[in-house]
C-alpha cells in the first residue's frame, strides 16, 4: 500500500468544504492546484498534486473495507469529500499560491478521517506513516555511519548566495550551531529545533534566509520553556556575526560562538577603524589602546541575551552602514564605555570598568547614551525640561529648541503655564489671545515630525498648572471628538497641581482659574507662599482688580481631571509642591514641570533648560536569597555614578541653555529596574507588607550608595557650581526633606520616615566633601533597556505571565521564567498549562490547580490593587531626590476608585504619577476579581493611613 508523500505548512483550524458543492466541483477544485508547491522531506520542491491525496486515502479505506462494489462506491464518495476538506484546510488562505509541507498535508488527511468518524481507516493511515518514519530514521542512521547505500539516497539541498550562485547547504554546520545554542540550558531539546529546521529548509532557498528560518524554528518554542528565548537569541547571533564580520573583513565570514574567543579581539580593532573611516564613530576612539580593550572583551557574554533583548539591540542600537549592522554586542558595550571614559586619565582602565558593568547587565545606561556614545554627536542625555515664555518669539524659539533636542533622542517636558489664556488682551495688536492650546498643537506636530532619525518616536509632555484659565480646554487635548485644531493626539499632557487645589477638593471648596499674565507670581511660588499670593489674587478678582478669571468648584474640576484621565489616559496627575519643597536646589530656582515620563524634577528658567542623564541598576542582580548584596550594590553604584557624571562633560548639547544648566548643576538620575524579578527571587508577592518593606530597604540602599558616590566624586573632582545654599550644603538629605513637606503642608500628609542605615556618617562626609551632583536619583520607566537586560520593567508588577510583546522590532513571546520554574517544581508545567495561560491572558488566578501561594506571588499588574503600588512608591519616594515614573493599573475604573487612588498618592507624599492603565472588557470577563489582593493595611504606629484617607473622602475604599 502506498500513501501520499507531500507536505504543507501548518494545517491548523481546518474548515470543511461547502456540503452543497457537487462532486464535479470538488474534483475540479482538487485538481486545480498548479499554483501550489510542496516541500518534500528531502527539501526538494515539487508541484502539488491533489489526486495523490485521494489515492492515499482510498488505499487506507480499501485496506480496511475490502474491494466490494458497494464499499468501493462509498469509499469513493467519502474520499472525494474528505480530500476537498483537506484541500480547503491547506490552501484557503493562499489565494495567490504558496508552498506547503508534506508532513502537514498528512496531518490534515489524518484529521479529516478522524473528524468524519472513519477511525479504522485513520488508524491504518497512522500506522503506515509510523512505519515510513521508522524506515527514514534507519536510512538516516546509515547515512550518519557513512554507509554507501544510504549516502547515495541522501539528497543534498542547495541555497542561492548573494551573487546568485547555487551551492550546497551546510546542514552539518546548522546542527553544530543549534547544538552550541542549546548547550548548558535546561528544558530545551536540540532535536526539536533540528527537526523543525529540516522541515522548513528547501532546495533553492536564498542563503540569506537560512538563519531566519533556523531562528524562527527555536522562536516558536519559547512558550514551552523560557530558555528557548536564550536559544533563539544565540541562533540569531549566528546571523548577526556573519553580517558584521563579513562587512568588516570585506568577504563572506561565518563563525561559531566558540570561534569568537579568537575572532573578537581581531574584529574589534578593525571595527573601530572602519567605523571611524565611515564617519560613524569619533576618531578619538582610535587613540585608545585598542589591543588592551580587545583583550578585556568577554565573548561568552553574547550568550546572556534573551531573544527580545538581542533583536532589539540589533534592530535599533547597533552601528550600521545602510542596512548592514557592523557592530557585535560586546563591541557595542565597549564602544559605549569608551565614549563615557573619553575624558578619564586612565581611560582604558575606566572603559574596561564601565564595560564590565554594561555587558554583565548589572547596570544599563539609558537609550540615548547607548545610541550615541562614541559617535560624532554624543547626545547622551535622556531628558530635557523647558519653560515657555509668554511672547511669540519666545514660544517659537522654545518649539525650535524642542525640535533640536528631540532630533538626537531627547525626551521633552515643557512648562506652558506662563502662556496667557484664551480671551486675554494682547497689547501689541489690541486683540484677544487664542490661549495656549493652538501653540500646543504646533508643538505636537513638531514632535511627530522630528522622530529621532527613525530610532524611536519623538515625544514630549506639556505641563500646565491647575489654576490656568485654559485648564478645562487643556484637559480635553487628547479627546477624539471636537475641533481637531484644538487637539494634540500625539503629545502627552500632565496637570501640575499645587497642594492648595487638593486641599480645596478635600474640603469641597471653590477654585479660581486665572490667566498667567495677570497673576505672574503664582508661577514662581509654592507651598505657603503660593497659598498667600493665590488668596490675595482671589480677593483682587472679587474686587474687580483682575479681569480674566473664572470661579468653579474644585471638586468639579477634579472630577473632570479624573474623567479625562480615564477616557484618554491624560493629563497625568503630578504634584507641584512636593517636587519643590523637597528639591535640593530650591535655592537656585523653581521646578515648573517634570519630564516626558514624570520622574525628573529639576529647575527651569528662560536661561536654563534642565537636563538629566539616566541609567538603571539591575536590582535582581544585587539581591540573593538572603537579601540585598550590599557589597556588590555599592560597587555597581559607585561605577554607575561615575559614568553618569562623565556624561555631563562629554555630552553634545544642541542648545546653549541646556549646556549652561547641566554644567552648573550637574544633575543625574540613577534608577533601578527589575523590582518584580527581585521580589520573585525573595519569594515575595507584590501585594504584601513584606514587599513594601523590601521596596523601602532596597531604595534606601540605592540612595545611600548613590549619595555617597556623588560625594566621593566631589572629593576627587570638586562640588557642582551651585552647591552652596542647597539642601545638601545644609546637611538635609532626601530622607530629611520629608519632614519639610510635612511642616509646609500641615495636613493631608502621611509618609513613613523610618531608616536602617548609618545616615549620620554620610551627612558628615557630605559636610566635608560636598556633592558632585545637584540631584542623584530618578526611577525611569526603563521600557527598552529592561528588555535588553532581560528583566521586568522599572518598579512595575509583571504585565502578564505569558504574552506577545510588540515594539519597533516586531512581536515577541514573553513568558515569566520564575513562574515556569515554580510550576516545574510542582510538576505542573506542560502544554495544558501553556494553553491555559494563553486563554486566560497570562493569568494564573482562574487556574484551579495552581496553589494559592503561587497565585498571590504571580498576580499580574491588573490583579494587584494599585494602592499597593502607591504604598511601595511612597516608601521609595522618601529616599529619592527626584521622582519616579509610576504607572497605575485598574481593571474596571470608576470615579470613586480613581478619586481614592489619586488622593492616596497625594497623601502618601508622591511627587508624580504616570499612566493610568485600564483593561478591555473582554479581558475582564476572563479575569478574576482582584479583591483577593486587598488594599494595604498599614499596621505600624503613627502611620494613620485610614485616618488620612477618611479626611479626604469618608467613603474612601483604601480605608476598608
Amino acid at each position: 500500500m502506498q500513501h501520499t508523500d507531500q507536505e504543507s505548512k501548518s494545517g491548523n483550524d481546518v474548515q470543511s468544504a461547502d456540503p452543497k458543492a457537487s462532486k464535479s466541483e470538488s474534483q475540479e477544485t482538487i485538481n486545480n492546484t498548479s499554483k501550489f508547491n510542496v516541500i518534500r522531506r528531502n527539501g526538494q520542491v515539487t508541484a502539488f498534486d491533489g489526486s495523490k491525496i485521494q489515492v492515499a486515502m482510498t488505499k487506507a479505506f480499501l485496506a480496511v473495507e475490502g474491494g466490494q462494489a458497494a464499499a468501493s462506491r462509498r469509499v469513493r464518495e467519502t474520499v472525494e469529500q474528505l480530500a476537498d476538506q483537506v484541500y480547503m484546510a491547506l490552501f484557503r488562505h493562499m489565494d495567490d499560491g504558496g508552498t506547503v509541507h508534506i508532513e502537514d498535508i498528512q496531518d490534515q488527511v489524518e484529521l479529516a478521517m478522524m473528524r468524519a468518524g472513519e477511525h479504522k481507516a485513520a488508524r491504518n493511515y497512522v500506522l503506515y506513516r509510523e512505519k515510513q518514519n521508522e524506515k527514514r530514521a534507519r536510512a538516516k542512521a546509515r547515512a550518519e555511519k557513512n554507509e554507501p547505500e544510504a549516502a547515495a539516497n541522501e539528497e543534498v539541498l542547495h541555497v542561492i548566495d548573494a551573487d546568485g550562485n547555487r551551492k550546497p547547504l551546510d546542514m552539518a554546520r546548522i546542527e553544530t550551531i543549534i547544538t552550541e545554542a542549546t548547550r548548558g540550558l535546561k528544558g530545551v531539546t536540540k532535536e526539536l529545533i533540528i527537526k523543525d529546521v529540516r522541515r522548513n529548509l528547501f532546495d533553492g532557498m536564498a542563503e540569506s534566509d537560512v538563519n531566519a528560518s533556523v531562528t524562527m524554528s527555536a522562536r516558536q518554542l519559547i512558550e514551552k520553556d523560557p530558555n528557548y528565548s536564550h536559544v533563539t537569541a544565540r541562533l540569531l547571533m549566528d546571523g548577526i556575526r556573519a553580517e558584521a564580520l563579513s562587512f568588516i573583513n570585506g568577504e563572506p565570514t561565518v563563525a561559531t560562538q566558540k570561534d569568537m574567543q579568537e575572532i573578537y579581539p581581531d574584529y574589534f580593532g578593525k571595527y573601530i577603524q572602519r567605523g571611524v573611516e565611515l564617519n560613524l564613530l569619533d576618531s578619538e576612539l582610535t587613540r585608545y589602546d585598542l589591543p588592551r580593550l580587545a583583550a578585556a572583551i568577554k565573548p561568552e557574554r553574547d550568550k546572556k541575551f534573551t531573544y527580545l533583548g538581542l533583536q532589539t539591540l540589533f534592530d535599533r542600537y547597533f552601528i550600521h552602514m545602510g542596512k548592514t549592522r557592523i557592530e557585535l554586542p560586546q563591541a557595542f558595550f565597549m564602544r559605549v564605555s569608551m565614549g563615557l571614559a573619553i575624558n578619564e586619565i586612565d581611560r582604558e582602565a575606566r572603559a574596561i570598568e564601565f564595560y564590565e558593568l554594561l555587558s554583565s547587565f548589572d547596570f544599563m545606561s539609558s537609550t540615548p547614551t547607548l545610541f550615541n556614545s562614541g559617535t560624532l554627536r554624543p547626545q547622551l542625555s535622556s531628558c530635557y525640561l523647558t519653560t515657555v515664555p509668554d511672547d511669540l518669539d519666545g514660544i517659537f524659539s522654545a518649539i525650535k529648541d524642542d525640535a533640536l533636542l528631540s532630533k538626537y533622542a531627547g525626551g521633552l517636558g515643557n512648562d506652558w503655564t506662563r502662556v496667557r489664556g484664551l480671551g486675554s488682551h494682547i497689547k501689541g495688536t489690541n486683540g484677544e489671545s487664542q490661549g495656549v492650546v493652538p501653540f500646543l498643537k504646533v508643538a505636537n506636530d513638531t514632535a511627530v515630525a522630528v522622530n529621532q532619525g527613525g530610532k524611536r518616536k519623538g515625544a514630549m509632555c506639556a505641563y500646565l498648572e491647575t489654576w490656568h484659565i485654559d485648564m478645562e480646554e487643556f484637559l480635553e487635548l487628547r479627546k477624539n471628538t471636537g475641533d481637531d485644531r484644538r487637539r494634540t493626539h500625539d503629545m502627552n499632557t500632565a496637570n501640575w497641581i499645587p497642594d492648595l487645589f487638593m486641599e480645596r477638593v478635600a474640603k469641597d471648596e471653590s477654585w479660581t482659574l486665572f490667566s498667567p499674565e495677570e497673576v505672574p507670581e503664582l508661577h514662581e511660588l509654592y507651598g505657603k507662599a503660593f497659598r498667600e499670593q493665590y488668596e490675595q489674587y482671589e480677593l483682587a478678582a472679587q474686587n474687580g482688580g483682575i479681569k480674566n478669571f473664572k470661579v468653579i468648584k474644585a471638586t468639579d474640576l477634579w472630577r473632570k481631571m479624573l474623567g479625562m484621565l480615564f477616557e484618554t489616559g491624560h493629563p497625568w496627575i503630578t504634584f507641584k509642591d512636593p517636587c519643590n519643597i523637597r528639591s535640593p536646589q530650591r535655592h537656585a530656582g523653581v521646578v515648573h514641570s517634570s519630564n516626558l515620563c514624570t520622574e525628573i524634577t529639576l529647575n527651569t528658567s528662560d536661561a536654563e533648560i534642565a537636563v538629566c542623564n539616566l541609567g538603571s541598576v539591575n536590582l535582581p542582580h544585587h539581591v540573593t536569597d538572603k537579601g540585598i548584596d550590599h557589597k556588590k550594590l555599592e560597587k555597581t553604584i559607585t561605577t554607575a555614578m561615575r559614568m553618569l557624571d562623565n556624561v555631563i562633560d562629554y555630552n553634545f548639547y544642541s542648545v546653549p541653555q541646556a549646556r549652561r544648566s547641566n554644567l552648573k548643576h550637574r544633575p543625574v538620575g540613577l534608577g533601578l529596574m527589575g523590582f518584580q524579578d527581585a521580589l520573585y527571587s525573595q519569594d515575595l508577592a507584590y501585594a504584601t507588607e513584606a514587599a513594601i518593606q523590601f521596596a523601602d530597604e532596597t531604595m534606601e540602599a540605592v540612595s545611600y550608595y548613590a549619595i555617597q558616590a556623588s560625594s566621593d566624586l566631589a572629593a576627587e573632582r570638586g562640588t557642582y557650581p551651585s552647591y552652596d545654599g542647597s539642601l545638601w550644603s545644609q546637611g538635609i538629605l532626601p530622607i530629611d526633606s520629608v519632614q519639610m513637606l510635612k511642616e509646609e503642608r500641615g495636613q493631608f500628609i502621611e509618609q513613613d520616615q523610618s531608616s536602617t542605615l548609618d545616615w549620620d556618617t554620610l551627612r558628615d562626609k557630605i559636610k566635608t566633601q560636598g556633592m558632585r551632583n545637584s540631584n542623584t536619583m530618578a526611577i525611569a520607566p526603563t521600557a527598552t533597556i529592561s528588555n535588553i537586560s532581560g528583566v521586568s520593567q522599572s518598579v512595575e508588577p509583571v504585565y502578564q505571565n505569558l504574552f506577545v510583546k510588540s515594539n519597533l522590532s516586531g512581536e515577541f513571546t514573553v513568558i515569566n521564567p520564575y513562574l515556569v520554574e515554580d510550576l516545574k517544581k510542582l510538576d505542573m508545567w506542560d502544554d495544558v498549562m501553556v494553553n491555559d495561560l494563553k486563554y486566560f491572558d497570562g493569568s494564573v488566578q482562574p487556574i484551579d490547580r495552581v496553589p494559592e501561594e503561587l497565585k498571590a506571588k504571580y498576580a499580574t499588574a491588573f490583579e494587584i490593587d494599585s494602592r499597593w503600588l502607591v504604598e511601595a512608591a511612597s516608601r521609595r519616594q522618601k529616599w529619592i531626590d527626584q521622582g519616579q515614573s509610576l504607572n497605575l493599573y485598574m481593571v474596571e475604573p470608576s470615579g470613586k476608585k480613581l478619586d481614592s487612588l489619586y488622593k492616596l498618592a497625594w497623601v502618601r507624599g508622591l511627587k508624580t504619577t504616570y499612566y493610568l492603565r485600564s483593561i478591555g472588557a473582554t479581558h475582564v470577563e476572563k479575569s478574576v476579581d482582584s479583591s483577593s489582593n486587598q488594599a494595604p493595611q498599614i499596621s505600624e504606629p503613627g502611620s494613620a493611613a485610614p485616618k488620612a484617607c477618611s479626611i479626604l473622602d469618608p467613603d474612601c475604599e483604601a480605608c476598608q
